[in-house]
């Protein structure tokens, strides 16, 4: 199994986010019916994405993905 480019691991979800983007701004301007279908879904992916990222995280799974990789009863 080939292992995954360090480009697309960095840069593929901006890149795919900014195709959408393009792809829904333009589609709205020039399309009627399913171009107005498909520049509602294309402009709202990346609005839910950065809805998802921003959303407040409680305290507990803040704690936990904060949590020591070491045992806490490891000899000193």
């Amino acid at each position: 199994m080939k292992k995954p480019s360090p480009f697309w691991a960095l840069w593929g979800a901006p890149i795919l986010m900014g195709v959408l983007t393009t792809t829904g701004l333009l589609t709205a301007l020039v399309s009627d019916t399913w171009g107005d279908w498909w520049s509602w879904v294309a402009l709202g992916v990346p609005v839910a994405v950065m809805g998802w990222y921003s959303w407040p995280r409680t305290r507990a799974a803040a704690d936990a993905t904060n949590a020591p990789t070491t045992p806490s009863s490891a000899p000193r």
